[in-house]
């Protein structure tokens, strides 16, 4: 009953636009300073990651996240400054214009697990709670959005290449 309210209902639609555009303006002031301001760097914010890892009972809770982060991650710091700064706003425009809805909550999603294995609660944990909501719904969450044209759009573009590739003579 819940899944087919979220789902298909349009007031359930409505109320999703609305949970979608205050996510996707949380995302986007997030990351538009960082791309439009001084140059962003998450170095400090990895090695402050890596040197105060997520303990309990003196032991790090997640060392494969940890081994990730100083292997890959701190010697690839401006890839990742530019993926987190872009990544903010993508997912920002994504939620708010309900273009590609469900693909923006899902890597908002990412990023703020990727934030709270580091080690930073702050509002990670409201902002996933409110992106399973428009993970669930799925097409709906973005029917009052972009997502109303682009969807047909792109499943008319890669159904009808499919087809044409089973044609035989």
């Amino acid at each position: 009953m819940v899944m087919n309210f979220l789902r298909n209902n349009q007031i359930a639609a409505g109320l999703l636009a609305v949970l979608r555009v205050y996510l996707g303006w949380s995302w986007l002031k997030a990351g538009w300073g960082k791309v439009t301001g001084d140059p962003f760097n998450a170095g400090g914010y990895l090695n402050g990651a890596v040197n105060n890892p997520v303990v309990s009972n003196g032991e790090v809770v997640y060392p494969t996240y940890l081994a990730f982060l100083e292997k890959f991650a701190i010697p690839n710091a401006e890839i990742f400054s530019f993926m987190v700064a872009w990544g903010e706003v993508l997912v920002g425009l994504g939620l708010i214009l309900g273009v590609l809805t469900t693909y923006a909550a899902f890597f908002g999603v990412v990023m703020n697990f990727a934030f709270m294995f580091a080690g930073t609660v702050s509002s990670n944990p409201w902002m996933i709670l409110l992106s399973i909501f428009i993970l669930v719904a799925g097409y709906n969450a973005g029917r009052f959005g972009g997502d109303r044209w682009v969807m047909p759009y792109l499943k008319n573009l890669i159904f009808k290449n499919k087809s044409n590739k089973n044609i035989s003579v």
